[in-house]
């Protein structure tokens, strides 16, 4: 199966991974990695499964897309850079949180990945687009005021924090209060209390997100490039 950037117009190819992760997408939800080519997000969701598809054009004109020449011919048929099933950074300590916390993000089909440290967290989101960041308020030393990792989300660029979902967990918070949210800079909070039902917080927190930001980041990220 083959797609069309809305943004470059190249074709490109859909691996296996990549299409049962659409289909394990719940109603309304989409994956969005990005074009090999021109770097810009791909919009993809149940429309796209079937044969050669092109995605909707934008009504805003793209730049041009970036010398990719040092590229080897095929290269993306070989590392099918669309496999990029959404990933999730979790921050916490291990045990049964983090166990349930992984359990639920992979079932809406994100990829759970950990770290040990918050300077281990900033040094892979160098190297790494996250769809979602979780960080538990007592992952670092001194709670969520002292944690340098939250700082470092509090600090970055809205040119990749506005593809970010952030998501604060800890005794805390009161779940789904967008408010405190706010306060904190972060997209969702939760309370430890109702971690073992985060699947079903997600499922109704990332679709409204999507649904009141996600055209608009499109056009955004497509006009700056």
């Amino acid at each position: 199966m083959t797609i069309t950037c809305q943004n470059c117009n190249k074709k490109l190819k859909l691996s296996d991974k990549i299409i049962k992760g659409i289909e394990r997408l719940a109603p309304g939800r989409t994956l969005r990695p990005p074009c090999p080519h021109c770097k810009e997000a791909l919009v993809l969701g149940h429309d796209h499964i079937g044969s050669e598809t092109n995605l909707p054009t934008s009504s805003v004109k793209p730049p041009s897309p970036p010398d990719i020449t040092w590229l080897k011919e095929g290269t993306f048929e070989e590392e099918e850079i669309v496999e990029d099933i959404p990933q999730t950074l979790i921050l916490i300590k291990p045990g049964p949180k983090r166990n349930s916390i992984a359990k639920s993000v992979e079932s809406i089909g994100y990829q759970a990945s950990f770290v040990a440290s918050g300077e281990e967290a900033m040094e892979k989101m160098q190297f790494v687009n996250y769809a979602s960041v979780i960080l538990h308020s007592d992952f670092e030393e001194g709670g969520l005021e002292h944690s340098s990792f939250h700082q470092f989300m509090r600090e970055m660029s809205m040119l990749k924090r506005r593809f970010i979902f952030y998501i604060l967990i800890g005794s805390g918070f009161s779940t789904l209060y967008d408010l405190e949210a706010l306060a904190n800079s972060a997209n969702l909070v939760v309370n430890d209390r109702e971690i073992p039902a985060l699947l079903t917080i997600l499922r109704k927190a990332i679709p409204r997100y999507e649904e009141l930001f996600g055209s608009l980041m499109a056009e955004i990220n497509a006009y700056s490039g």
